[in-house]
């Protein structure tokens, strides 16, 4: 019994390197929106892996090393063939500039090195967690896909938002930005501090306003992990000025 017990938390880890691997094979073959479906499913196994080692108190360096090897496919190289797919279908740039979203992959990998190895980042991060980038290449690319017309739709079919996009997010994902984590831990109502209450409180008014305006639902995505970046950006000089 006890040996199926420790294999848990790596089977559900395994559920989300399965989701990955199905959302890269859908978004080779432009199903973008299936694409978005398997990646929330990975997402989904992504916290409830950390949660079941915690519960069955089955903790292991092979978890961890497992763990960030699946968020490089699901949340890394799955990002980035949904941008590349999706500015090849709004006729984006051609030469150099229409492999930019291949930048996600790449830096995801380095993102997710660092982390292994940076004793800073247990209770919260340095520089973008690859899930929230991964979240904000998926939320774009649904949104264009389901609501033709609309002003992402536009910009996308620019020549240049994608590639911005793509190397704005690469930088984020290896800056030494410190960023709090959004996932809550043990100790729930010490895990609520101020920055994490102002996220749910935007995260809330992102999600009335989406559904106010009848907006496609990737746009509360989008505008979540928007403003969870454009927080952290906020709280970075008082963050310095404090040390």
């Amino acid at each position: 019994m006890f040996t199926i017990k420790k294999h848990i938390p790596n089977f559900v880890t395994s559920l989300n390197v399965t989701c990955g691997v199905l959302g890269i094979t859908q978004a080779f073959a432009g199903n973008l929106q299936t694409a978005f479906i398997f990646m929330l499913g990975a997402a989904l196994a992504d916290y409830l892996d950390g949660f079941t080692a915690r519960m069955l108190s089955v903790v292991s360096p092979m978890g961890k090393e497992l763990d960030s090897l699946c968020d490089m496919v699901s949340f890394g190289v799955l990002p980035g063939m949904m941008l590349f797919k999706l500015m090849a279908a709004c006729g984006g740039p051609d030469g150099i500039l229409g492999y930019a979203p291949l930048l996600i992959p790449i830096f995801s990998a380095l993102r997710l090195a660092k982390f292994n190895i940076d004793p800073r980042q247990g209770e919260n991060f340095i520089g973008l967690a690859t899930p929230a980038c991964a979240m904000i290449c998926a939320s774009v690319c649904q949104i264009v896909i389901t609501s033709p017309g609309s002003g992402i739709e536009t910009l996308c079919s620019t020549a240049w938002f994608i590639p911005v996009l793509s190397a704005v997010l690469s930088l984020l994902l290896v800056c030494e930005l410190p960023m709090f984590s959004m996932k809550i831990k043990k100790g729930a109502a010490k895990s609520i501090t101020a920055e994490r209450a102002v996220f749910f409180a935007a995260a809330a008014v992102a999600i009335v306003i989406t559904a106010i305006l009848r907006l496609n639902w990737a746009a509360a995505v989008l505008m979540i992990f928007s403003a969870y970046i454009l927080e952290n950006l906020a709280a970075w000089p008082f963050q310095n000025k404090n040390k």
